[in-house]
């Protein structure tokens, strides 16, 4: 077997498509986080930064530098000839339904179904360019917290679910494919192209 050489080797990086969240938005999500995290002070949770959070499409993992354009391609292909459109976030919940809570969420209400639209297009158009679809079926969300740690967890998710978030309207005008680092302070993200909708 031939000995691989370094130049054979092809970098990969970890990828995801999403949507970006306004400055409004996320402050509405940091004072929920504030609320909860003042409410529970004794959970033990990882919870989302503030420029880290978004609304995500589809995650892709590992992916070979070489098919960034590929991709890039696939989510202009996702946004051709669609408008821009707004979703609600509202709601609070946890995952999973059943057992020890691991991840606290906010809903995302898709009256036009144009988020569900956007997602069938962007699988669509990733599998014409070889990258494989997500079988779980497309339930939209916003992550603000991950419970890794049993102390505090149910006492957190249920001070979750009862503390009320106050809907806000979210215009979706752009799609991002992002770069996700992980590092000791968090992940670190970088937008690798912006797909606009039109309208």
């Amino acid at each position: 077997m031939e000995a691989q050489t370094p130049d054979s080797k092809q970098e990969s990086w970890r990828i995801f498509c999403a949507i970006d969240l306004t400055v409004s938005v996320r402050a509405s999500l940091m004072a929920h986080i504030n609320r909860l995290r003042e409410a529970v002070p004794q959970a033990q949770a990882s919870w989302s930064r503030e420029e880290n959070v978004h609304l995500t499409l589809k995650f892709l993992g590992d992916i070979q530098t070489s098919r960034l354009s590929n991709l890039s391609n696939a989510a202009a292909l996702a946004v051709a000839n669609l408008s821009s459109f707004e979703i609600t976030l509202a709601n609070t919940g946890v995952f999973p339904k059943r057992g020890a809570p691991r991840v606290l969420w906010i809903g995302v209400h898709d009256e036009s179904r144009k988020l569900a639209e956007l997602h069938t297009r962007l699988e669509q158009a990733c599998a014409r360019e070889g990258f494989a679809r997500e079988e779980r079926p497309f339930h939209p969300h916003l992550t603000i917290a991950r419970l890794r740690k049993p102390q505090g967890a149910t006492t957190l998710a249920s001070a979750h679910e009862e503390m009320r978030f106050e809907p806000v309207v979210l215009a979706v005008a752009e799609l991002l494919v992002i770069r996700s680092e992980p590092s000791a302070a968090g992940s670190r993200y970088t937008v690798i192209s912006r797909h606009r909708l039109e309208g």
